[in-house]
């Protein structure tokens, strides 16, 4: 009798969500499939490993820049696509400093501003790096986090706070407005070609097991991506300024009620994000060492897949729809060529919000 209740359960469970049972048995064909590969050779552990390396260092910076974007749509309720070029922004005021130190007497103030797009100062001329020119690389993470907010709170202050009452529409097409502002102005003065950014003579730390090498810039992504993600963390559960920002998130009407003073969170709130969001444009630079005008804009799109993951208004649910979809775009290399990665992880977002529709952490905001 219970055998049989069991598998009425069961078939009855099939029929509700046979979506879901066919997604299962499509993870399980390629869980078995990679098994194969590695057991055969096909796939060496080494490669496997690499994927899974990059995947999660892409996966934390994109998860960085995420937490910014959920930040500012839970609070304002607005997505800004202005984001990636306030990245890519944040990216240019770091680097500027960067070799404005790293190549200071070397070479002439006005070849370091062009940072190597033109002019005497390139990339191995100035050499910068975060073992050949460690302060350098600190002074351009703090510019560029410092940067970006000045810019967040500025364009808050002019364009968006005239605009607060209206409908979402209207502010989505001003932050595209604002996007592409942003993006030509950079275009205009440095030009629409990537330049190479860093010294190739950073030293790596092989683990002999696998073959598997980690350089000294993908360490410093790592760790300052999880001090800033905990740094948040913190702020969100254990302060003031975070309980207010999570109690504005819930309700902005009884919030103001209450007494919480709206118009000073408001402008907390740019203020973290587009910190976060300056740092994630720095850091994803010196991991890739390349820097172009439309680099944020390029990401912008795994970053909202990122946030639409994870649950829209979650902080936790952007750090961890991040690392889904940077892990995703790298390991599908295993059965993808690498022009298909970035499908594979927006793939990996539909077959989620089929089966969540609101995301792995929807209902969750701020926190």
């Amino acid at each position: 009798m219970q055998m049989s209740d069991f598998y009425s359960g069961l078939r009855d469970s099939v029929g509700d969500r046979p979506l879901l049972v066919v997604l299962g048995v499509c993870v399980l064909i390629l869980l078995i499939d990679l098994v194969r590969q590695l057991s055969s050779g096909a796939l060496p552990a080494r490669n496997l490993a690499i994927f899974l390396k990059n995947g999660i260092v892409l996966g934390l910076i994109v998860g960085l820049a995420g937490v910014g974007l959920s930040m500012i749509y839970s609070i304002l309720g607005f997505a800004n696509f202005a984001h990636g070029d306030y990245l890519t922004t944040g990216a240019f005021a770091g680097w500027i400093t960067s070799y404005m130190i790293a190549g200071f007497g070397a070479f002439g103030l006005g070849d370091l501003f062009l940072i190597g797009i033109a002019g005497d100062a390139t990339t191995v001329g100035v050499g910068a790096g975060v073992a050949t020119t460690p302060i350098a690389i600190l002074a351009g993470l703090l510019v560029a986090i410092v940067f970006t907010v000045f810019l967040s709170v500025a364009i808050d202050r002019l364009i968006y706070s005239r605009l607060r009452d209206e409908e979402g529409i209207t502010l989505v097409f001003t932050s595209l407005g604002v996007a592409l502002v942003l993006r030509y102005l950079i275009a205009f003065v440095w030009g629409q070609n990537s330049t190479g950014l860093t010294s190739t003579a950073e030293p790596k730390f092989s683990i002999s097991s696998i073959g598997l090498q980690i350089n000294a810039h993908e360490i410093t992504v790592a760790v300052c991506s999880l001090l800033l993600m905990f740094a948040v963390h913190y702020l969100l559960q254990y302060t003031k300024l975070g309980i207010a920002m999570r109690a504005m998130a819930d309700n902005r009407d009884l919030a103001s009620v209450t007494g919480i003073p709206t118009d000073r969170i408001v402008r907390s709130t740019w203020v973290i994000g587009g910190g976060l969001t300056g740092a994630a444009g720095y850091l994803m630079t010196l991991e890739s060492g390349t820097l172009a005008f439309n680099t944020g804009w390029t990401l912008l799109l795994l970053i909202f897949a990122a946030v639409i993951l994870g649950g829209i208004g979650s902080i936790y649910g952007a750090i961890f729809g991040g690392l889904l979809i940077g892990v995703a775009s790298t390991v599908s290399l295993v059965w993808l060529p690498s022009g298909f990665t970035q499908a594979a992880a927006f793939a990996l977002m539909i077959v989620v919000l089929i089966v969540r529709p609101n995301g792995l952490f929807g209902g969750v905001t701020t926190a």
